[in-house]
């Protein structure tokens, strides 16, 4: 499990490519190093991935072509840098919200508007994801816990607004109109979305 509180930026040194299959080698902060292991969770740009190898502040995780197919981990490049949280720890402060890593979708950034201490970014979703978008709920981008500003359900947009600590931390900054980012539902509403969907289509069924 994650905060959605990113830690740090790493630096992709080296991918190692394959069928179906990639080993992507990161130049890992030495902040977070401390008693990093073999099997340790660590999520990039929002993605649940496992330690495979460590040397010195060099750490590698193996990428299966399901995560391939769905995040933006495929577009990433050697030298790119991407978003780096460790698992959290039980008793710590959960200052973001509850992340499985388990990425839903992506979204493609459509516009960014930049002025002085206000930087918004309109993302656009699949359609079938917007139930799930709610004006001041939450949702993660890139691994970052963010709340939600504005909804535009007719054309399947939403915009959040970037502080900026979080400019600084993450690579959202980097990222420009076209670029494509990994989204995390909240999962407590998708869980009451997909119930009452249920729910009304069992009990509320219009008979043929």
């Amino acid at each position: 499990m994650f905060t959605g509180i990113v830690q740090g930026k790493a630096r992709i040194e080296k991918i190692i490519r394959k069928a179906d299959f990639q080993t992507h080698v990161i130049a890992m902060p030495t902040a977070l190093l401390a008693d990093l292991t073999l099997g340790a969770s660590v999520a990039h740009n929002g993605v649940c991935l496992t330690v495979t190898h460590i040397e010195g502040n060099l750490v590698s995780f193996d990428l299966m072509a399901q995560t391939l197919a769905i995040t933006n981990l495929c577009d990433v490049q050697e030298g790119d840098e991407v978003n780096i949280e460790r698992a959290m720890k039980l008793g710590a402060e959960i200052g973001g919200h509850l992340l499985s890593g388990h990425i839903f979708c992506t979204a493609e950034i459509v516009e960014i508007t930049q002025r002085k201490n206000n930087y918004k970014v309109r993302f656009r979703l699949p359609a079938n994801a917007m139930k799930y978008v709610l004006t001041k709920g939450f949702i993660a981008i890139d691994g970052a816990s963010l709340t939600v500003v504005e909804v535009r359900a007719e054309d399947n947009t939403f915009t959040v607004s970037f502080i900026p600590e979080t400019l600084e931390r993450t690579i959202i900054a980097q990222k420009g109109v076209g670029d494509m980012v990994n989204i995390e539902i909240d999962s407590q509403t998708q869980a009451i979305i997909d119930t009452v969907e249920r729910y009304l289509a069992q009990n509320f069924a219009i008979p043929a």
